[in-house]
């Protein structure tokens, strides 16, 4: 199985015996070959109690008119995945390549015009050596807030829908949804990038690397205003954990950060672009003793917004906003084998000396979900989740929604 699927599955504590399979492994020559992935479906009800503005909201609305009840078939927050790892040693070096492709299932392609889009998440090479560590190249996921995705147990369910296009009134089909992204923390996302990854010291291990800066989003979350987010050099983000296992113990604790030079503002013909560095540093545990399990993780930071990196991130004149939030997840593994699981999480958007404190501007986006996931075999699990979510804006009104699911996930 790809490294970045066997991250996404055992990082979220869940698939239980299914972590440890590779997918279908096929000698080449001096290559091994590594076909693997997931297929995931789920039928899901959601409610939206409220149809107000909320600007970087991810709490769903009503439609246009007035349904509150919608429903859907969809991936959920980990797209359904097709991947082609091919490995081999030569000249002392373990090389590595990577390609994959992410369909969905909420598109019925019921017009000509209409495609489902289908990613391309991951496309590397990496190189290196157990003596000194590895180089990757290419476009994987984020290394900031990677472990915080990667632990939230929403990860092999839906956790929050956003305005994914299996609802009522929405234009755009889109292939996942978002689990626990933007209630909690940032999206780690896609990122071309160049890394380097120490060896394993003793469960101690660390990743420095350039990304791509092309992250262009409305990062004054201003609505109706055309804005830009100019980036005059490549990202730099790392992380560093430390993994234990005892007789009666394990787990990870980790640390991350990303830092951004940007200039901001409107596009008009007057326009003036404030520079200015933008910052973001997390922390995190994950803890196991027996059948119980326990995840806490926070993040802060300076002109990153919120949900996904510079999502509303500055205001029209070009000073940031700051942020903050995090998780807290237990979960719990029944004499089944059904991991049962409850969690909470909250991303905060503070405004700047220059706003108005009456914005529709985000203040907070925050959910609780309960979830059950059963290995009904070695590689398919069964999974349940209830999601409540509250996206409140700076003027004091809000929407909420509530997200029933219910699916499979089978990786291979």
């Amino acid at each position: 199985m790809n490294k970045n699927i066997k991250l996404a599955v055992a990082g979220a504590v869940l698939a239980l015996s299914a972590s440890a399979n590779a997918g279908i492994i096929i000698p080449a020559g001096e290559w091994t070959i590594d076909i693997n992935g997931n297929v995931n479906a789920f039928a899901v009800w959601n409610k939206s109690d409220h149809n107000n503005t909320v600007t970087s909201g991810i709490a769903t609305r009503k439609d246009a008119a007035g349904e509150k009840n919608t429903q859907g078939i969809t991936t959920g927050l980990l797209p359904s995945w097709l991947g082609v790892t091919g490995k081999t040693r030569q000249n002392d070096l373990d090389v590595e390549f990577t390609i994959s492709l992410q369909p969905g299932v909420s598109d019925n392609h019921v017009h000509g015009d209409l495609t489902q889009p289908v990613l391309n998440r991951q496309t590397y090479v990496s190189f290196g050596d157990k003596s000194w560590g590895s180089v990757k190249l290419g476009k994987d996921l984020g290394i900031f807030a990677s472990d915080a995705i990667l632990n939230d147990m929403t990860l092999l369910g839906v956790g929050g829908i956003a305005n994914g296009g299996q609802y009522v009134g929405s234009a755009t089909a889109v292939n996942s949804t978002i689990g626990g992204i933007g209630s909690g923390y940032i999206y780690a996302a896609w990122k071309g990038q160049i890394a380097y990854t120490t060896p394993n010291f003793n469960g101690f291990q660390a990743t420095v690397g350039l990304t791509n800066p092309n992250q262009g989003l409305d990062n004054t979350g201003t609505s109706g205003a055309t804005t830009t987010l100019y980036q005059d050099r490549h990202g730099l983000e790392g992380k560093a954990s430390y993994s234990f296992a005892g007789d009666a113990f394990s787990g990870k604790i980790w640390v991350s950060g990303a830092s951004y030079k940007v200039k901001s503002g409107l596009i008009s013909a007057t326009s003036v672009y404030p520079e200015s560095t933008s910052t973001v540093a997390d922390i995190g545990a994950n803890v196991n003793a027996g059948n119980f399990g326990l995840t806490g993780y926070y993040y802060t930071g300076e002109g990153v917004g919120t949900t996904a990196m510079f999502l509303s991130s500055h205001d029209t004149a070009g000073n940031k906003r700051d942020s903050d939030g995090g998780y807290l997840q237990g979960t719990y593994v029944l004499p089944t084998k059904t991991k049962i699981g409850l969690a909470y999480g909250k991303s905060n958007l503070d405004l700047t000396a220059a706003e108005a404190a009456g914005s529709a501007l985000v203040a907070h986006n925050k959910r609780f979900t309960a979830g059950a996931y059963h290995p009904l075999t070695k590689h398919l699990n069964l999974v349940a989740e209830w999601s409540d979510i509250e996206s409140e804006a700076h003027s004091g009104v809000k929407n909420e929604n509530t997200t029933i699911s219910t699916g499979a996930i089978l990786f291979f």
